[in-house]
């Protein structure tokens, strides 16, 4: 039997708000974020060009009117309103979630509902998971900057972190891996083969012979011998790779130059790829001046030696990240493509920091770093860097405070195992930067939902709810202040002892200003 629900405007369903328990901390942060201020900040990435009509006279008894022409449509579907998809990037990197699985969670989960600004539960996805994808795209860099930027100003008006605290902060720089594989010279030349052979039959090129065969043979033959540690048959099946693939290339190209040129600048790029791995395959170094190719699909892709014991080489990107020194909050994320020196990437990093922290009017002041980020003070003259290679140089505070700067290390450690930096799958230099700053957000937002349940409700969240409950109850909101049976005033504000308000008869809002 159905039941109406007397504080909601649907008569079938009730609200998300007297479904869950909004004492969440979530649920708080839903109703403290600027969410109108962040969509008025990102919409104009969003706007559409105006598509004139075209009008045609027509004849009526007030004269000539111009009636419009109806013409089919290509806006496609409706969008998806700009906070849904906006909370969707925020709850995909602070739950660890993929594209798929956050819009499938999202649909069983009244809280995140919440978050998003729904006001009844659907038991649905909210849009599907190529939407994100597209969505990312448009939002482009700097949008998302403005998303972790707008974290920074909640933790600061909530007070969950002084405004002075922003100016001292903590700069160290790690590796965001791409989602490829190991780059072993077979299966790259393996690769390169069957892409030469995929490129040559899509335009109509017919090969003497591909090789499939032996290819595969030869690609299981090398990572057999490595295995066992026969390095002279491992070369042996390597240097015949090596030879197949360049003779397809030189057969692909010489038929590609006969056909035409538009042939050929259609396979320009694959054969300029096979080309770079049959020359890297064939010599331990790198060529001055040219980067080795380590995945066919991420050309982006560095080899960074890290000096690590366990994993000498990483495969990626170099990420910088800036901290607090003090609570632990990120204030910047940004990918450096190319493998640069740490130092060299610290002015960008501090500058991205700064702009950032505009809206709270503060900058990095100060940055802790360690022997990495040497040499680079002339480069930097508006910020003091403190390391322990200064050690004689600073202060008795400088040298206790530099103590803290090991604090970055566990939370690029979070960033990896909890928030998706581990490993990147968006495509390009594009993707990098956009993931690298998605998961600094991501962090971001699970300090400030720890922050918000360690601070518990106040004595003011109580007075709002009260306002809640009056508006939904049509009675003044000093009589529903006064009804409410309150206890002392150490009780109320403390977050340890916080009232249980649920046993407050009808109240099932808790709104913040």
């Amino acid at each position: 039997m159905l039941f109406a629900c007397p504080a909601t405007d649907d008569f079938f369903r009730s609200r998300i708000d007297h479904m869950i328990d909004l004492r969440h901390p979530l649920a708080v942060l839903a109703s403290r974020m600027p969410w109108q201020e962040i969509e008025a900040r990102v919409a104009q990435v969003f706007s559409r060009k105006g598509r004139a009509g075209v009008a045609m006279p027509d004849l009526d008894l007030f004269g000539e009117q111009a009636q419009r022409v109806a013409v089919a449509s290509n806006a496609g579907r409706p969008r998806v309103p700009l906070r849904i998809m906006i909370a969707l990037l925020y709850l995909k990197h602070a739950f660890n979630e993929s594209d798929v699985g956050v819009v499938e969670r999202w649909g069983e989960t009244p809280t995140w509902q919440f978050f998003s600004g729904q006001a009844y539960f659907e038991h649905q996805r909210p849009c599907d998971a190529s939407t994100l994808v597209k969505f990312r795209q448009l939002l482009g860099e700097e949008g998302v900057e403005e998303l972790l930027a707008q974290t920074i100003n909640v933790a600061v008006e909530l007070k969950l972190i002084k405004p002075q605290e922003l100016s001292r902060v903590i700069v160290d720089s790690t590796v965001q891996h791409k989602a490829i594989a190991h780059p072993t010279d077979s299966r790259l030349l393996e690769t390169a083969r069957t892409k030469l052979v995929g490129a040559a039959k899509e335009v109509g090129i017919d090969l003497k012979q591909t090789f499939a065969k032996e290819g595969k043979d030869l690609s299981r033959k090398a990572g057999r011998y490595a295995h066992a540690r026969q390095f002279r048959r491992m070369c042996r099946a390597i240097k015949r790779q090596r030879t197949i693939v360049g003779r397809l290339q030189r057969e692909v190209e010489r038929k590609a130059s006969a056909i035409g040129q538009a042939v050929r600048e259609a396979l320009a790029e694959t054969l300029t790829k096979a080309a770079r791995i049959v020359d890297q395959s064939g010599q331990r170094k790198a060529a001055d001046g040219q980067r080795k190719l380590y995945a066919w699909h991420a050309p982006e892709v560095d080899c960074i030696s890290k000096g690590k014991a366990r994993t000498p080489y990483e495969f990626g990107v170099k990420v910088g990240i800036a901290s607090t020194l003090s609570g632990n909050l990120i204030v910047g994320a940004k990918a450096f493509h190319g493998n640069p020196y740490g130092g060299h990437t610290l002015n960008e990093q501090l500058e991205q920091a700064t702009i950032l922290m505009q809206d709270s009017a503060a900058k990095p002041a100060t940055a802790f770093v360690d022997l990495g980020y040497r040499g680079v003070d002339a480069d930097n003259p508006e910020v003091h860097i403190v390391h322990r290679g200064k050690s004689k140089r600073i202060s008795e505070q400088e040298r206790r405070l530099l103590r803290r700067r090991q604090a970055i290390e566990p939370i690029i450690g979070h960033l990896k195992a909890d928030h998706r930096m581990d490993r990147c799958h968006l495509k390009g230099e594009t993707g990098d930067r956009l993931h690298a700053v998605l998961c600094a957000a991501g962090y971001n937002i699970r300090w400030l939902l720890r922050m918000i349940g360690r601070k518990g409700i106040t004595f003011l969240a109580v007075i709002f709810l009260c306002l809640q409950q009056a508006r939904s109850q049509g009675r003044s909101w000093l009589a529903s202040v006064m009804a409410q049976p309150f206890r002392t005033a150490k009780s109320w504000i403390s977050a340890r002892h916080a009232p249980d308000i649920r046993r407050w008869p009808g109240v099932d809002v808790l709104a913040a200003a």
